[in-house]
């Protein structure tokens, strides 16, 4: 898989050395608020890192790890799941460490995570599923052209709660 570059980041194939960072992100509860894994050890991390690999394996998916430029500053992970070649569109899913949060860094990454979609993948859509409690994500995949196409009231049920799903889209010739 590529990496990609911009001036401040680098989006690299995820290794098994970036366990630790995906355990400190998964397992934050800042993170997990509005994200549907978490894990409360190290060890359990392992089943994400079984997850990204498979992805890759069965091409159902790609996630990168989103690094400084300079690769030695971990900020997050980002990256496709539910990759349907027959239809030829994705989930974008993304998260980063709260250290990392308003310095727009997903405003940044997103873009080459989407080219890489229509260009390498010839996705025609990708779609993005967000809490409807998680007003900064909504207002950042807003900025990033993606367009609400609607809300799926009461879908999902997280810590004993029902929760609503806001589903977003941008399409290769949006």
């Amino acid at each position: 898989m590529t990496s990609m570059k911009t001036d401040r980041l680098l989006l690299r194939p995820i290794t098994p050395e970036d366990k630790q960072n995906i355990y400190k992100g998964l397992s934050h509860p800042e993170v997990i608020k509005f994200y549907g894994v978490s894990f409360h050890s190290l060890e359990a991390t392992e089943e994400q890192m079984i997850w990204y690999r498979e992805l890759e394996e069965n091409e159902t998916g790609r996630w990168w790890a989103i690094c400084s430029a300079d690769g030695r500053t971990f900020y997050g992970a980002g990256g496709f799941n539910n990759l349907s070649k027959a239809h030829k569109k994705a989930e974008i899913g993304f998260w980063l460490l709260p250290e990392f949060w308003a310095k727009g860094l997903m405003q940044e990454a997103f873009p080459l995570i989407c080219s890489y979609g229509f260009d390498t993948l010839g996705l025609n859509r990708i779609e993005a599923f967000v809490e409807t409690e998680n007003s900064n994500c909504k207002k950042a995949i807003e900025k990033l052209n993606f367009k609400h196409e609607g809300t799926m009231r009461n879908c999902e049920i997280k810590d004993n709660k029902f929760l609503s799903i806001a589903i977003y889209s941008k399409l290769k010739n949006d």
